[in-house]
This record gives C-alpha cells, structure tokens and sequence, in this order.
C-alpha cells in the first residue's frame, strides 16, 4: 500500500470533502460531509477537521492543503486573492498557514480580478483549474465550471487572463420557486440535455440573448395556450438559463476558443447537451479528479 503524503480538503460554502493521499495522488481514504463553512463557522473549522482526521487515523504530523471557502473573509483563516492575470503556480505559491495547529495546515488563495467594470472573484476552482490543466494541455481555452455560480475562465497556457461568473443555478432556483413561473413548473419530472424543448431553449436564446425576460414569460403563456407540459417548461427554463450563460461567456472569449467542461453529475451533463445544441466543441473533466489533481500537484509544490 502507498505511504500516505498529505491530507487534501475541499472546504465549500456547505460541504466539506477530504482525502488522504500518497505523493503520486493515490487516494488512500475519503471523508465527505455537509460541514461546510457556514456549519464550521458555528462548530469550529479545527474541530471539524479534527473530526475526520480521526475517522480515518490520519498519522499524526501528516500536513493538510485547504482550498475553498475556509479561506474567505469569513472562514478560518483569510488567504486573500491573487489578481488576474495570474500563472496558477502564483496560487500555490500565495498558500496561507494556519496559526496554532500541531499540523502545518496551509489554504489556497483565491483569484480576483479587479477591473473597474468587471469585478470578480473566485474561490475553490483555482484548484479545479490547477488540476484540470495539469492534463489538458497548452493553449488558449475557455474553462467552464457550472454550479450556483457558475465560473467561465479565459487561460492561456497556465495563465489565467480572465474570468466571468454567472448566477445561473440561484437564479434558476429563484426564478423557478418564487415567481409565477412556479405554476408552470409545478409537477416537472427530470430530463437530459438531449430534451428538445431544451435543446431549442438554448439555441433561441444564444441567438437572442435580449429576448430572456420575453422567453421566461412564455412558459406561463405556452401552457395557457398551447398546453405546453410542466417538463417541457422546466426544461426550457433550463435551456434559457444556461444558453443565456454561454452567449455571456462567448463575449470574454472568442467562439472558436476550445471549451473545457469541468463538471459531474447531471448539472454536467445538461452543458453536454446545451454545447452539443449550439455544435460547440468540447472536453470534460471530472470536477472531484480536477481538485484532486489541483491539490495534490500544490501540495507536491509546497512540501516538495
């Protein structure tokens, strides 16, 4: 069996994953919970910790890498940002000590970009970033990473030169929960990104991005007068929410820039489908390989 190296955490607004893992990024054991910060900010982020690394008898002076939200302002202790543009070993580099801990316990930065007219930040897909483009190779490329907030990040090599952030999965839930849309919405059943009303939501919408607040209306209307079903609806609002997104991203970066998807689960493939609608080419990592990797190549950086 490999000889465990460090612990790796992913620490988000409300999950929590660890993972014990040798130098060359075999995963030996994991933890997963839904401690994230805003639990930990309660309970103690130490504690917390604490908690897993015993569950799985972590050895005692083993170091711990943290990325995520116990860096924010908020968190643990502050890592602040690194300011755009930025190569991601600037990242590794910007590593935060945690203070009284028998561990070296150190947390990621985030990344910020600070333009006048766009700001922004990002916190925990720095390390998704790291990782996924330890294996995608060079070049120019548009990395997308959907969630609450999704991130579209513009790279260069292993430079970061940009990045955009899109409310797409809290104004879905909003939009679909407290407004009139609720009704039409009501008793949906699940669809795939192959669906064909969302399909067509998504290659509308990317070709009139103006139209959104029109298109949103027309699931009430079309069930009113065309008997539009409470699936087709939802996944047409799935389909004008995410195509608005990536006709937003298209406008940091050019068309044909090659499109990362680091991305799992259904959320994921519902990109697959909205990138196949629009005949954008793409690739996809998985998001638990991506921070992995990220982590495991920061910590083989930091205790080298």
């Amino acid at each position: 069996m490999s000889e465990p190296a460090f612990i790796a955490v992913d620490w988000g607004t409300t999950s929590f994953r660890l993972w014990l893992m040798s130098r060359s990024g075999e995963v030996l054991a994991e933890r997963r919970s839904a401690e994230g910060m805003t639990t930990a900010m309660r309970t103690g982020f130490a504690e917390v910790l604490q908690t897993h690394l015993d569950a799985i008898q972590a050895p005692a002076g083993l170091p711990v890498l943290v990325c995520g939200m116990a860096g924010a302002r908020q968190g643990w202790v502050e890592a602040g940002y690194i300011d755009v543009p930025a190569t991601l070993s600037s990242v590794m580099n910007g590593a935060v000590r945690v203070p009284g801990q028998e561990r070296d316990v150190r947390i990621l930065p985030g990344l910020a970009q600070r333009a006048a007219t766009a700001p922004d930040v990002i916190r925990g897909e720095e390390t998704q970033l790291l990782g996924a483009l330890t294996s995608a190779g060079g070049g120019e490329k548009l990395v997308c990473m959907p969630g609450t907030h999704s991130k579209w990040v513009t790279v260069s090599g292993e430079q970061v030169t940009g990045f955009a952030t899109f409310m797409t999965g809290e104004l879905f839930d909003v939009i679909s929960k407290q407004t009139i849309l609720s009704h039409a919405l009501a008793e949906a059943e699940g669809f795939t990104g192959d669906h064909a009303a969302f399909k067509a939501a998504v290659a509308d919408i990317y070709e009139r991005p103006q139209m959104a607040t029109n298109r949103l209306f027309t699931l009430r209307s079309g069930q009113l007068l065309h008997g539009l079903s409470a699936t087709d609806a939802k996944a047409k609002l799935s389909g004008i929410m995410i195509g608005l997104e990536i006709s937003g991203a298209h406008s940091i970066a050019s068309k044909d820039t090659p499109v990362v998807l680091i991305g799992s689960g259904p959320l994921s493939t519902l990109y697959e489908g909205a990138f196949r609608a629009l005949s954008i080419p793409y690739t996809v990592i998985d998001a638990d390989e991506a921070v992995r990797r990220g982590l495991l190549a920061a910590a083989n950086a930091i205790w080298a």
